[in-house]
């Protein structure tokens, strides 16, 4: 009796659960590890030195399916809340031009046509807001795009211009939301625009110096600062260095010791520029006043296999220039002088709204090694070229600097009699390489340029301007120039013509008896006159100006109006030259259409 008793007390002891007990426990477990999965997705996110995208999680069915009880609802419900309100991309900065707003936003941002720019009323808490469409969209660099807005209705600020997608409502229900560390709006005449990480030190962009033009400054006038959060108010995340260098528009900071040893701690760093308090009176003052900036700095990957490859093969002649709205010039621009020996081109794009980006697309398919650098900020000619001089050190041995207006061109028998062979295929390529291996210290080779008229014509040359502007001024007008990158002073300093070298180095004139340039500087009206409303060079004077009007930067005759001046056709035309045009024909022409290859419809080198 007893024995049987303690055989069901031992029945009941191993009794097996519920189903839905065992189902609370195998949920529980899930649960647990779900979460835990999730504090260590969000502690690894976090340790990252600098974020610049919100953190957006993404949960499959099936783990929303597990994360069914109430406990799992208020997981999804934190997670919800760190959800941003609106897929719109997120603004980072904005600059206010005379005629439009440029927003700088994370990462992508797709067409402007999905994408609307958001104006907050003036005297309201933010919820009376108004919608125009983005003017256009662009791809900035890795990490950031931009997106110009219309100048803001009236009685709309452009101070906090957002974005959002065409057909929804503006995020945080049109409330308008501050961004933390970034102000309002910064005005484009005085901006820290743009900084690059070059060796130990930062090479930053700014506008608004007022330093003298074509001349080196005093560095010890400014400071650099670099940080994450506001300048003003949290001076603890602030790191401030020496300025070694500054000229025009340029400043070469020494980095902060952290940054140096571990340049993958730079990745979105902002960067100004301190000037004296007085600065603007005689910048004798110990207080530094930094400057409003939208400059941030991103670490490369390191020198890796891949770039010690691409430095032991770097191509000997490359070329750089500045463009605004040039997309009918570039075909015949690139492929005439890669056959003259170029082998990679950075081409500048100084706010175009014609079909540039396709022409370059084009090119580069066709492997002509063509990139695009969409540059919005306007005037900066001058820093741009600086700029491209550090993105082009490390592919090229010699990178010249000229517009597409302008042509080499290798006068003939001269050159046969000097050694340099019959004038034809990779002919600039070994000028350049007879030229440099002449003396190593020649660092820069300067041509001279021929202006060139309209030469009769009324409409743009059907065949390109190498074939049909034939009618020139006399005597050359200014230089442009070829030089080492490796070789240049380190203020980067530039008249847009040439460079300053650094000591030891000279430049070499290139007598005009071997190469010449063809500016193509006067075209028919038709042409010349959209060229009368942008000046690209920070110290030129517009032709709207009224000062300066014997400039060689000005045509002669040419008000201050783009009204077209009586017989322009026939103006600037003292010496007929046909040389190049001849040239062109004899070795570009189909020999059965005559066609030259830019006219094609598919064109190949």
């Amino acid at each position: 009796m007893e024995s049987e008793q303690r055989r069901k007390r031992k029945r009941t002891s191993t009794k097996p659960y519920s189903a839905s007990s065992q189902l609370f426990s195998i949920r529980s477990l899930v649960l647990c590890l779900s979460f835990f999965v999730f504090v260590l997705f969000l502690s690894s996110d976090r340790s990252l030195t600098v974020s610049t995208a919100s953190f957006r999680p993404v949960l499959s069915s099936s783990t929303l399916s597990l994360l069914s009880s109430s406990a799992s609802r208020s997981i999804l419900d934190s997670l919800h809340h760190r959800r941003p309100l609106s897929s719109a991309p997120r603004v980072e900065d904005r600059v206010l031009f005379p005629d439009h707003v440029l927003l700088l936003v994370s990462g992508g941002v797709g067409p402007s046509e999905d994408l609307e720019c958001v104006y907050y009323a003036l005297a309201s808490d933010g919820s009376d807001w108004h919608a125009e469409a983005a003017m256009s969209a662009d791809v900035y660099n890795e990490h950031r795009s931009i997106v110009r807005c219309p100048l803001p209705p009236a009685n709309f600020s452009a101070a906090e211009v957002d974005l959002h997608r065409c057909g929804g409502t503006p995020a945080h229900g049109g409330k308008r939301v501050r961004s933390n560390g970034t102000a309002a709006v910064q005005a484009w005449d005085k901006v820290v625009y743009e900084a690059e990480l070059d060796g130990e030190t930062a090479v930053v962009f700014v506008k608004g110096l007022n330093l003298r033009p074509h001349r080196r400054s005093v560095p010890a006038k400014f400071s650099c600062h670099f940080g994450w959060g506001s300048w003003d108010k949290d001076e603890t995340s602030v790191l401030t260095t020496k300025a070694l260098s500054a000229a025009q528009e340029v400043i070469r900071c020494s980095l902060p010791r952290s940054i140096r040893s571990k340049p993958i701690k730079a990745q979105g760093v902002r960067v100004t520029i301190g000037l004296p308090s007085n600065f603007h009176t005689h910048g004798r003052s110990s207080v530094h006043v930094p400057m409003p900036s939208v400059a941030r700095i991103y670490s490369s990957k390191g020198i890796s296999e891949e770039v010690g490859r691409k430095k032991m093969m770097k191509h000997e002649l490359c070329a750089c220039t500045m463009v605004w709205n040039q997309a009918a010039s570039l075909r015949e621009w690139i492929m005439y002088h890669a056959w003259l020996g170029i082998e990679r081109w950075f081409i500048y794009d100084n706010n175009s709204d014609d079909a540039i980006k396709e022409v370059i697309e084009e090119l580069d398919s066709q492997n002509y090694n063509v990139s695009r650098q969409s540059w919005p900020w306007i005037k900066t000619q001058e820093a741009g070229f600086s700029h491209c001089v550090l993105r082009a050190r490390d592919e090229c041995n010699w990178v010249g600097f000229f517009d597409v207006d302008e042509f080499f061109y290798f006068p003939f028998p001269s050159n046969h009699r000097r050694g340099l062979g019959i004038p034809g295929k990779d002919m600039l390529r070994a000028m350049v390489a007879n030229f440099s291996s002449s003396s190593p210290i020649i660092a820069e080779i300067r041509t001279a340029c021929h202006s060139f008229g309209p030469s009769g014509l009324t409409s743009p040359p059907r065949h390109g301007v190498t074939v049909g502007y034939t009618c020139r001024l006399q005597q050359p007008e200014r230089h442009k120039s070829i030089v080492r990158p490796d070789t240049l002073d380190p203020t980067l300093l530039n008249e847009v013509h040439h460079f300053r070298l650094k000591e030891g180095f000279r430049y070499l004139n290139a007598p005009e008896s071997i190469a010449v340039i063809n500016h193509y500087k006067y075209q028919v009206w038709e042409t010349f006159s959209t060229k009368f409303f942008r000046r690209v060079a920070t110290y030129v004077v517009d032709w709207q100006e009224d000062q300066n009007k014997g400039s060689k930067d000005r045509a002669p005759g040419l008000g201050t109006e783009a009204i077209e001046p009586t017989n322009w056709r026939l103006q600037f035309c003292e010496v007929w030259d046909t040389g190049l045009r001849d040239f062109v024909l004899a070795n570009f022409a189909h020999p059965a259409s005559s066609m030259l290859p830019w006219e094609r419809s598919s064109p190949t080198r």
